[in-house]
């Protein structure tokens, strides 16, 4: 089964989605929207459960497997953009963690990594390659993101002139984030750190989406997290997952129109069909096969391979989303 109540759901049973880890011998640092972290000392143990989550908390359901892909993919992106900037990815291989950490590699093995540690920064980084979500919203109110202003008549899911730098303050634990402009981020961090941020933001997304590009899909916008390590800029947390960033498959993408996605807005969507999205109900099967699917899609057309973590409900998914949408209203 796919969904499962978190208060019931303490152990790794591997037939039911793991929504939360109790790990022998480590002092948990933190609880997540998605992850459980673990404090290592100069580095630390990050474990990508199989929770939901929406709006800056978890729904309390998961889907089998989901970790394992978030996890992989972004070891694979931090891998990969190491050479473009430094990131906190040690290892995701269990076989080269600490022996104090291997009793717990049932439950660790290919959903966790290790980390260095280091101390965030108040913000977060996002990057919009297209006209989509938050921000073809503000391009209807106002014709500009975040500042920029756009020429007239865009229309939705159209490729920007150019990518466009939109920070937002992170909130309080299970808050909103606020949106503020670039001269908000140079008050609040300084001019020299704030415009790093800008051009590594950019540049990683713009390798990335040449990289994707490659492999049949568009990333349409992204979040990406800093944080300074022994006084050093660093790229942390995850990196260009369906959690984080919003995918497009190239041979379904037109513009005029929402975009079929492979990750997260998929429950973003679904959620809002709902008579009150902030009551949110026991999530039907077939809209967590739906999720599954969309996001095991993303990582075999990034990585080029299927996940074999991912497991699927018989549960017919045939016919566009927006029809099961309805149908599951």
């Amino acid at each position: 089964m796919y969904a499962y109540d978190m208060q019931h759901q303490a152990t790794s049973n591997l037939n039911d989605p793991l929504l939360f880890t109790s790990l022998t011998g480590m002092t948990l640092m933190r609880r997540g929207k998605d992850k459980d972290v673990y404090d290592l000392g100069d580095m630390l143990l990050m474990v990508s459960t199989d929770r939901l989550s929406t709006a800056g908390k978890s729904l309390g359901q998961g889907v089998i497997g989901k970790g394992k892909i978030v996890n992989q993919l972004s070891a694979y992106w931090f891998r990969k953009l190491r050479n473009v900037f430094p990131n906190h990815f040690v290892s995701a291989n269990t076989r080269c963690f600490p022996e104090s950490i291997m009793n717990n590699s049932e439950i660790l093995d290919g959903r966790s990594m290790l980390a260095w540690k280091a101390k965030p920064l108040p913000v977060r980084c996002i990057v919009r390659g297209y006209l989509a979500g938050a921000g073809w919203r503000e391009y209807q109110e106002n014709g500009e993101i975040c500042g920029t202003k756009l020429p007239t008549g865009m229309v939705e899911s159209q490729r920007l002139p150019s990518p466009i730098f939109a920070p937002t303050l992170k909130g309080q634990p299970g808050g909103m984030n606020e949106n503020i402009d670039f001269s908000s981020l140079q008050r609040l961090l300084g001019k020299t750190l704030a415009e790093l941020l800008r051009e590594t933001s950019l540049w990683l997304y713009f390798t990335a989406w040449k990289s994707a590009r490659k492999r049949g899909v568009l990333i349409a916008d992204t979040k990406f997290e800093f944080g300074l390590h022994e006084g050093k800029l660093m790229l942390i947390d995850e990196c260009l997952t369906p959690d984080t960033s919003r995918f497009w498959a190239i041979d379904s993408y037109r513009y005029g129109g929402p975009t079929p996605s492979m990750d997260k807005q998929l429950l973003i969507d679904y959620l809002e069909t709902l008579d009150s999205p902030d009551d949110i109900p026991t999530l039907p099967e077939a809209m967590l096969c739906i999720i599954g699917e969309k996001y095991n899609e993303a990582y075999k057309r990034i990585v080029g391979k299927i996940h074999l973590g991912m497991t699927y409900a018989q549960v017919s998914t045939e016919g566009t989303y927006a029809a099961t949408c309805k149908e599951l209203r």
